[in-house]
């Protein structure tokens, strides 16, 4: 009963939190909309105009210029734009909020666990929060420009048959999507550091399949990207082979150390 106390303090605090920050996002939605939630689907957005000057000075001509995109919105219910602002509160508020319903997560497991195992989580609040943030810029900034570029210039027939408008709602499901999906996505070198020291996996299982990996990575990266030049392919793929790479050093680190100390107690 007293762990259940625990939790639920632990709880209240978390959602106070969490609240707050989606009540801040709330008071200034019309600046948090137009400067922030939109901003991908604009052709001034940073990604684009940045992409495009890069390639020009790389002598690379046209090949990360991305065609002008251009997402009119539209909406089908009464109800339509208060729900959006409020689904856009809610989740901009849990990434506001992130480290610190990480960190009262934390301190919930943390009695329970041994002094050598608080020992190997030391710094995983900051760690876990930077990769989380590195994934949600990394998704913001990237994914989502090529998501929505390639989707608003993809065509279907040739007669001019079907008019690309999607709801408000749609959209901002997506953008959620494409950033918390990449915020979990970043964690992958946390999650195998802690599997490797549960002894789930190894740096010579994680080699082994790593061709593979980067098999199901490219295709990715193909099918997201609007262009199909190597260089918008290899923008996105690159970020997510590092993180593939930083996992099995992480693991084989944790695999040194425990044969050293296997080889201590022997």
């Amino acid at each position: 009963m007293g762990h259940i106390e625990a939790l639920r303090w632990h709880l209240i605090r978390g959602v106070l939190v969490w609240l707050a920050a989606a009540i801040a996002i709330f008071v200034f939605i019309d600046k948090v909309f137009d400067n922030i939630i939109y901003a991908p689907a604009r052709p001034s957005f940073i990604t684009y105009t940045a992409l495009c000057r890069w390639s020009h000075q790389l002598g690379l001509g046209q090949s990360l210029c991305m065609p002008p995109v251009n997402i009119p919105l539209q909406g089908n219910t009464v109800s339509g734009p208060f729900m959006s602002a409020l689904n856009i509160a809610m989740i901009g508020g849990i990434i506001v909020a992130f480290p610190y319903l990480f960190w009262e997560l934390w301190r919930f497991i943390k009695p329970a666990l041994s002094p050598k195992e608080v020992k190997y989580a030391r710094g995983s609040i900051f760690w876990v929060s930077l990769f989380f943030f590195l994934g949600a810029t990394f998704g913001y900034f990237l994914l989502a420009p090529f998501t929505f570029n390639f989707l608003a210039n993809f065509t279907l027939g040739t007669i001019g048959a079907y008019k690309y408008m999607p709801t408000l709602d749609d959209y901002i499901d997506t953008l959620n999507n494409i950033i918390l999906g990449c915020g979990i996505a970043f964690e992958l070198p946390i999650l195998c550091y802690v599997l490797a020291k549960i002894g789930i996996i190894t740096a010579k299982f994680l080699k082994k399949y790593r061709k593979y990996a980067y098999v199901i990575i490219l295709i990715v990266a193909a099918v997201i990207t609007p262009s199909p030049d190597w260089t918008s392919q290899t923008i996105v793929a690159v970020p997510l082979i590092l993180l593939y790479e930083i996992s099995v050093m992480l693991v084989a680190k944790v695999d040194r150390k425990k044969a050293k100390e296997e080889k201590e107690w022997s």
